[in-house]
């Protein structure tokens, strides 16, 4: 046991603290629980970016699943098990002193032997004006939360990639039009999620087009791009943001991370720090997918009881 001055109380030594509970986080704590480690998990969430998907349909063993229902899926399985969930704390401070991992969240001061960190990603934002005015009145991140309050109204999404292509694939089905503003010249990712949304009477695509403001009075009445030489308007009520994300890192110092803010970490899942890991999508792991996620989460969470095993020995 140990002894925190700054929350005035005896704290306990966990031999795995896992930040995060999406598929990465979730799989480890399965992984770490069936191998018998005193686990703790912290997360804001429960699901990550898994349970903002819509519709999943390369996901081993489930033809068609929503990232809803397979988030259910993640955390009706961790239940199983006896993992401590620390749910509603996001951390703010992640260190290592001596032997011990300490994470600190706006409620407490965690510490464990090790630590595997899947705390994921957020979403991008514009950095255009009107965007932090029109947050949440109009202005959203997340297609499948949100989705439904545009019901037969116009609505825009920002973006070109796979996240913006599977928001444009829900939206088609709730909003009367749907707009993709790209800002290269050709829509990205998967070509199956393109040929769908093509087929779509009220989706229309506008390439080489870069926002450049939200505008609105009490609520989001539109948008502005600019395309090639010209300034244009775009009159819509709702505008979903899915440009990309940018990883949950920025809580730990002293691992190497690359220049995206990811953090570095070799086969084993582990980062220049010994006893610290990290799996999914806060790493430098090429392809961020649910299954690799949850694979990396498993190899994780076995590479933890091997350094446990060797330090016990």
């Amino acid at each position: 046991m140990l002894y925190s001055k700054s929350k005035q109380k005896m704290e306990k030594i966990h031999d795995l603290i896992i930040i995060g509970a999406g598929p990465a986080g979730i799989t480890a704590a399965v992984y770490a629980s069936r191998n018998k480690l005193d686990t703790l998990l912290v997360t804001e969430d429960i699901g990550g970016q898994a349970a903002w998907s819509g519709d999943i349909e390369n996901y081993t063993g489930y033809q068609f699943i929503t990232g809803v229902e397979l988030a259910g899926k993640f955390e009706e399985h961790m239940k199983k098990y006896a993992t401590e969930v620390k749910e509603n704390e996001p951390v703010s401070k992640m260190w290592k002193e001596g032997e011990k991992v300490c994470i600190e969240t706006l409620k407490n001061i965690y510490f464990a032997k090790t630590a595997i960190i899947a705390s994921g990603k957020k979403s991008k934002e514009l950095e255009v004006p009107g965007e932090r005015e029109f947050k949440n009145k109009g202005l959203t991140y997340c297609a499948i939360c949100d989705g439904p309050l545009f019901e037969g109204k116009d609505v825009a999404v920002i973006g070109g990639g796979n996240s913006a292509l599977d928001a444009g694939l829900q939206l088609i089905k709730i909003a009367k039009k749907v707009y993709m503003l790209n800002i290269t010249a050709e829509l990205g990712g998967d070509a199956i999620m393109r040929e769908k949304l093509m087929k779509a009477d009220n989706f229309f695509i506008i390439n080489s087009a870069e926002v450049t403001e939200i505008f609105g009075e009490k609520l989001v009445k539109g948008l502005k791009y600019k395309k090639q030489s010209s300034q244009n308007e775009l009159l819509v009520q709702g505008v979903f943001v899915e440009i990309g994300l940018i990883p949950n890192s920025e809580f730990i110092k002293d691992v190497d991370k690359n220049k995206y803010g990811e953090i570095v970490v070799n086969c084993r899942t582990e980062t220049s720090v010994p006893g610290i890991f990290a799996a999914g999508d806060v790493t430098d792991v090429p392809e961020k997918q649910i299954i690799i996620a949850a694979g990396e989460g498993a190899k994780a969470a076995l590479e933890v009881f091997r350094f446990l095993s060797k330090k016990r020995t």
